[in-house]
């Protein structure tokens, strides 16, 4: 197999992890994960606790930044510092493996909480490998558009091997085979009231509210709740009554308006199958 197909294919998958690995981390960063959830992960454990979001969030840009340099440029600074890049994530990974044995890579944010082993060593060494093929063979982006047969089974091999050396996928398989049901899964209240303010309903009784802030907010199994002090068309006072649901891309939002002065604290008035 000639050495252009190999770097091809080599291209193709570096780029490849980088940009998921890139991806995983901001989404794992732009998250309201629970307290101290970065520190169980590799990046986090390096790093004082007020740098460890940062970190996170400088670990992607540097994967995105490769990956690009990789696909639109030819030059040797994206190739040759993609092979520092996976070089000291292979030391770092064998020194966590070695000092903090509990906690997790972090090479895929969240998804990458198994505690180090040397699978995950090993894939990084490898691609640390295919990092330095394709520095050292003149490949670029453009050689991805029309792949030889070569170069697919080459890629083909190479994924499969990255899949065995990878323990995200037994983790991810397993946290889709014994998911816990909506109302058991944690779901962050600022999560909620993002989804809230995205929707039609948030829009449509904006103009009665009369604060940006809910004055009170609970759960209650798949649905959390939020009240607004607000001011309906004839003047009175009252209360708009936000239920978003917990599970689902697009969650469904219901909405309550509940007039009369002194309504106090609503969540014992308000259920879950109450109608909207």
């Amino acid at each position: 197999m000639a050495p252009e197909s190999l770097a091809t294919a080599a291209l193709a998958i570096v780029v490849l992890l980088l940009f998921l690995g890139g991806a995983a981390k901001a989404a794992t960063a732009g998250s309201h994960a629970e307290p101290g959830a970065l520190a169980r992960l590799g990046p986090g454990v390096l790093v004082p606790e007020r740098w460890r979001k940062p970190m996170m969030i400088f670990c992607a840009g540097m994967e995105f930044v490769l990956a690009a340099g990789l696909v639109f440029t030819a030059g040797p600074l994206p190739r040759w510092g993609t092979v520092a890049f996976f070089s000291v994530a292979t030391y770092v990974l064998w020194e966590l493996r070695r000092r903090r044995p509990d906690v997790g890579c972090g090479c895929f944010g969240d998804t990458s909480t198994t505690p180090v082993g040397l699978r995950s060593i090993g894939r990084a060494a490898v691609l640390a490998g295919a990092a330095l093929l394709v520095a050292v063979v003149p490949v670029t982006g453009t050689d991805l558009l029309s792949p030889s047969w070569h170069t697919l089974i080459a890629l083909g091999a190479g994924l499969a091997l990255l899949a065995v050396l990878s323990p995200e996928m037994e983790e991810t398989f397993a946290r889709v085979r014994h998911r816990a049901p909506c109302e058991q899964r944690p779901v962050a209240a600022p999560k909620a009231l993002s989804r809230l303010r995205a929707s039609n309903e948030w829009r449509s009784h904006l103009d009665l509210l009369t604060a940006s802030e809910p004055s009170d907010s609970w759960r209650e199994l798949c649905w959390r709740f939020f009240v607004y002090p607000a001011r309906v068309a004839s003047g009175a006072e009252a209360d708009v009554v936000f239920a978003v649901y917990l599970s689902g891309r697009r969650p469904p939002v219901r909405v309550a308006v509940v007039e009369g002065e002194g309504s106090g604290p609503l969540r014992e008035s308000i259920g879950v199958s109450a109608g909207y």
